[in-house]
């Protein structure tokens, strides 16, 4: 029995790395029949049948998962947004970190394409942050920050994760020599990105890092949770919460609620608030269906 990292699952194939080799395994039957699903990141236990190939046996324990992107034990999450081509989707970037936040993996923000304009970009290292995130901009066309976001890779399991289009892929290609990993330029007619990453997987960097690209998205779902259990995935809504006169108060229109009155104060950015409403209301309609 050996132990191994498992790097990429496509086509039905799960690659694991176990040492210097990578070997291609197919799964027991029992996990099919147990409905266990192995994510990038599992570290498992694979027997050998042949050369480079195998049958994986057991998952061994995660520290956490994400959602989605499907991906296990990951040390920090790396959410990439453009400034330009396609213009900053503020919504998406707070359903990612909800997600971070409820999956308790530690986020950086990257504010991506510079070189394009910098607009809102005070705004938004002001907004992000205030809130503890760290907030790097990077452009991968002029090399600005390449610097910070290596060193932020470096040493650690991270999850490069954005919209489609935002430059994952090109920032990872400037970073490690000889990647070569696909792109493509935006839709010039919709402003839109398209997706070039068709999976997630885990790649060596040069500083003794592994990092994910995964596919792009356009919209992107919580996990099933309780509406209640949402506030505390926006830090600063659960930094005021426990002081709303309702221990329940889901902070829209209940009375003396200190978030609607943080808000108000301005200590609440009303663009992240919007947002929290907006996955609210989603919540709610699927809770109906």
């Amino acid at each position: 029995m050996r132990e191994g990292l498992v790097i990429k699952i496509t086509g039905g194939y799960y690659y694991v790395k176990s040492g210097a080799e990578t070997w291609v395994c197919t799964l027991r039957g029992r996990f099919r029949q147990e409905k266990e699903k192995i994510l990038v990141g599992d570290r498992v236990q694979l027997k050998p049948i042949q050369a480079a190939t195998g049958v994986i046996e057991k998952i061994l324990p995660r520290k956490n998962s994400l959602f989605q992107p499907s991906v296990a034990n990951i040390n920090q999450i790396v959410v990439i947004i453009s400034l330009q081509e396609p213009k900053p989707n503020l919504y998406l970037l707070d359903c990612f970190l909800a997600q971070t936040e409820l999956a308790r993996v530690k986020a950086v923000l990257c504010l991506n394409k510079v070189d394009l304009g910098r607009q809102q970009v005070d705004n938004l290292i002001q907004t992000y942050g205030s809130l503890g995130y760290v907030v790097l901009t990077t452009s991968a066309k002029t090399k600005h920050g390449l610097a910070d976001l290596r060193n932020v890779l470096k040493n650690n399991t991270s999850l490069l994760a954005g919209p489609s289009g935002v430059g994952k892929s090109s920032l990872l290609n400037a970073l490690i020599p000889g990647l070569s990993l696909d792109t493509r330029e935006i839709s010039q007619k919709l402003k839109q990105g398209k997706h070039t990453t068709r999976y997630v997987e885990l790649i060596l960097t040069p500083d003794n890092g592994l990092v994910a690209d995964s596919p792009g998205f356009s919209s992107l779902p919580l996990p099933d949770i309780s509406q209640e259990e949402l506030a505390p995935c926006f830090v600063e809504i659960y930094k005021y919460q426990d002081n709303c006169k309702y221990s329940n108060c889901l902070h829209l229109a209940e009375p003396d609620c200190a978030v609607q009155k943080a808000v108000l104060e301005g200590k609440i950015n009303p663009s992240r608030y919007q947002n929290y409403l907006l996955l609210l209301k989603e919540m709610n309609k699927r809770k109906r269906y």
